[in-house]
């Protein structure tokens, strides 16, 4: 059974829908009368549902991390920082590289290497 889609809780929607789009190449959808943004990869892999979050829930309070799989970590983070997205330093693992940030919600993020690592 595949992982389809993830809801993030956002303070502000629309801003959160434009990062991922902006940096992520995500797609944001609506239907009409429908309260959730659905970001559609379009390379992909799991969709991202954005729903309005509670006036009392905190920003970056789950413990989930979204994680990119991109093949080479430096030059996505250089592209990031060009377009306004700075990524924490990269760190090497066991045969790829990982860089964390966070998005407007502070949910944390990651982008890896680790799919594209040689076995």
């Amino acid at each position: 059974m595949p992982l389809n889609r993830l809801v993030i809780y956002a303070g502000n929607v629309d801003e959160t829908a434009r990062f991922y789009e902006k940096h992520f190449g995500f797609k944001a959808t609506t239907l009409p009368g429908d309260r959730i943004v659905e970001l559609v990869a379009q390379d992909g892999g799991a969709n991202i549902m954005l729903h309005q979050a509670a006036k009392g829930q905190r920003s970056g309070q789950s413990t989930v991390k979204l994680v990119f799989d991109v093949e080479d970590v430096e030059a996505f983070c250089t592209r990031c920082a060009e377009n306004g997205l700075e990524f924490g330093a990269i760190h090497k693992a066991d045969g790829y590289l990982f860089a964390n940030t966070r998005d407007p919600c502070q949910n944390s993020i990651s982008v890896s290497s680790r799919a594209f690592r040689k076995r």
